[in-house]
């Protein structure tokens, strides 16, 4: 490997990615592109070292391009995208405008920087979804790499693009290339607008936890270092040009993950009566159910019943297997998330607190 340019690295799975790369391959050089917008923390990644943060956007070729010559980048692990449903039905439009103008810019300065002459060695992996593949029956089969994409909200249709741009730059241009397509991830970090962090946070203060329609969404739940070492997989052992779909092998209702985190709750506060004192407005201190607190809301438009990913073609080529069972994952990101109050606390404070106020997420 050389040096490597993290694109939205002080995001949710981007600065994991830098974390779990710094502590696996602390020879090679890491920079960090990131524009820092409502999702992006730089303090995602204190107490790392040897790394350079640049405070940029994706969007600007020019700037790509130098810190692609000046650093002297071999690797491009593109992670920077708008990435939350609700957000993309109330206001698509930035979902173009990152997902795949962002994606379009990073391909030029690529193409620009690597290509030029007689080219160099380069690799640039383009991180992805499952949900560019649209929805699955009960009994369908799970999303493969040859599953034709369908895509149903703004969000899935950017990455659809997006996706689709970076195997047009390896086919047209010789641009080497891999893509991954990821399932539901969680674990630290992640910004609480999404189901675990919003949902456990709520429950700490005693709110409500609006359950989409029936709740019986089904999702794939992948824990975040899973997918770096999945990606990392990817980056070591990929084929040039191919894609490869990462999942974590715990196909849930979101109904079942919400039970869980509501029993896991009560577990913590049972164990450690300083929880009561930390959280007083929580039913758990108060010797309450946690699930007292689920309310059943209308449905989001367009919300996909089921997603589901075989990752055989990533076992077989790359060796990649989550290391983590669902339970062994959410146990460990419950006790980060008790751990890291003083995280958590900073970002509600910002706009996150201003969005659950008026819209219902995932």
């Amino acid at each position: 490997m050389t040096n490597l340019l993290v694109t939205g690295g002080a995001g949710f799975i981007g600065a994991n990615f830098v974390h779990y790369w710094r502590q696996h391959h602390p020879q090679d050089g890491v920079v960090v592109l990131d524009a820092l917008t409502y999702a992006g923390n730089r303090a995602n990644l204190d107490g790392l070292n040897s790394f350079e943060f640049v405070h940029g956007d994706i969007r600007d070729t020019a700037l790509v391009e130098k810190l692609l010559s000046d650093h002297d980048i071999g690797t491009i692990v593109h992670f920077a995208a708008e990435s939350h449903v609700d957000r993309s039905i109330h206001g698509p439009a930035a979902f173009v405008d990152t997902n795949v103008i962002g994606t379009l810019s990073l391909l030029m300065a690529a193409r620009t920087t690597w290509l030029a002459g007689s080219g160099v060695p380069h690799r640039f992996h383009h991180v992805s979804t499952d949900e560019v593949y649209g929805t699955l029956g009960p009994n369908d089969p799970a999303f493969s790499e040859t599953t034709a994409y369908a895509p149903n909200s703004p969000y899935s249709a950017s990455k659809a693009a997006s996706d689709h741009l970076v195997r047009a730059w390896h086919h047209t241009y010789g641009l080497q290339v891999t893509t991954s397509n990821c399932s539901n991830n969680y674990g630290p970090f992640q910004f609480p607008e999404k189901l675990i962090p919003l949902f456990l946070i709520n429950a700490l203060h005693g709110r409500p936890l609006p359950i989409y329609g029936d709740g019986m969404q089904i999702r794939d739940w992948l824990h975040v270092e899973d997918h770096c070492s999945g990606i990392e997989a990817t980056l070591l052992k990929g084929r040039v040009g191919e894609t490869y779909n990462i999942g974590g092998g715990a196909e849930l209702p979101n109904l079942t993950v919400i039970e869980t985190l509501c029993a896991a709750v009560d577990a913590a506060f049972a164990a450690d009566p300083g929880l009561a004192a930390r959280f007083p407005d929580s039913p758990a201190a108060k010797g309450l159910p946690t699930a007292s607190l689920k309310t059943f809301v209308t449905d989001r438009p367009g919300h996909d019943r089921r997603y589901a990913i075989d990752e055989t073609k990533a076992r077989t080529e790359l060796g990649y297997a989550p290391a983590r069972t669902f339970d062994q994952g959410f146990a460990e990101t419950l006790h980060w998330y008790l751990a890291n109050e003083g995280w958590w606390r900073a970002v509600i404070d910002g706009s996150y607190r201003d969005w659950v106020a008026t819209n219902y997420t995932r």
